[in-house]
């Protein structure tokens, strides 16, 4: 006979927390985010680097070949990072039949506001005192031959190319105007990201109900 749950999930504290859920079967321990992954949710915080995009890609094509039907959710909270793993989780939330909603929480700054624009149009949002960050892609610690450091230029001028076109294909503002805006950091509040097309709407809280 089926049992339902009727238990609520324990949360427990570490670096990682730990989700305890009770069921027919006896219980189950889950890291918080395996337990979000069952609800089509992936977080994306901190820094992108290529082991954030590992697992993120990870999990998108988990998910598309789970149901390809139902939503996926991404969460994000994060400062950007390398350019070239944050095209990887770009390409492949285009390249997944599920809808990919995304939604802004606390910041999406650099390549992170790109992945929050990316989203599934109508299903791009941001919680009131979120903040996006649009600026030029950049490249530390340059040095070597002269030589070497000219392709490396071209490739930064490349790079910035591409992501203006990315942002002007998300956003419907013109790749002129994106370059333009992204000369020099580019900081946009959640109602700012709304008007420039990064999202779609700017989720206000419900009141919570108070007992009389």
């Amino acid at each position: 006979m089926h049992q339902e749950n009727t238990s609520k999930p324990r949360v427990y504290s570490s670096e990682t927390p730990y989700v305890i859920e009770q069921d027919g079967r006896g219980e189950r321990v889950y890291d918080i985010f395996s337990r979000l992954l069952k609800d089509r949710i992936i977080f994306i915080r901190g820094g992108i680097n290529d082991r954030v995009a590992d697992i993120v890609v990870a999990q998108l094509l988990f998910l598309d070949m789970e149901d390809s039907k139902h939503d996926i959710s991404i969460y994000i909270n994060s400062p950007g990072g390398d350019i070239y793993s944050g095209l990887a989780i770009y390409d492949t939330m285009q390249f997944i039949k599920a809808d990919v909603a995304t939604t802004c929480i606390g910041s999406a700054m650099s390549l992170a506001a790109i992945l929050l624009a990316a989203g599934t149009p109508g299903k791009r949002f941001m919680l009131p005192h979120s903040r996006v960050l649009l600026h030029q892609p950049l490249m530390d610690g340059l040095s070597g031959q002269a030589s070497d450091i000219e392709i490396h230029a071209a490739e930064i001028r490349n790079l910035k190319e591409m992501l203006a076109e990315i942002i002007s294909k998300h956003t419907g503002k013109s790749r002129k105007d994106v370059l333009k805006d992204s000369d020099r950091d580019f900081f946009l509040s959640a109602e700012a990201a709304k008007d420039y097309g990064i999202v779609d709407e700017v989720i206000i809280p419900r009141e919570k109900e108070t007992d009389e």
